[in-house]
């Protein structure tokens, strides 16, 4: 199973967060446009059709990335000495 790039998954995340907040200030039609080409996106890179259900899996994405990450931090990086 291919994993989306984490880096991609967040910054379409916060476009997505962005472009809410801008539709419930001030509906625009090009703001709903992107804002549908935006979750449309989202829900082809994380394999669903719902975007509620995109963000939930996005969030455990970028959870484990995050968990990842800490592991990693134990002085090593995952790194290991050539002998």
């Amino acid at each position: 199973m291919l994993v989306p790039d984490r880096k991609a998954v967040r910054e379409l995340l916060t476009r997505y967060a962005s472009l809410r907040i801008a539709q419930a200030e001030r509906h625009t039609p090009a703001a709903a446009r992107e804002l549908d080409d935006v979750s449309y996106t989202l829900c082809v890179m994380i394999g669903t059709s719902d975007i509620s259900d995109a963000i939930a899996k996005a969030d455990v994405l970028l959870l484990t990335e995050e968990r990842s990450a800490a592991a990693d931090t134990d002085g090593e990086n995952g790194l290991k000495l050539v002998g």
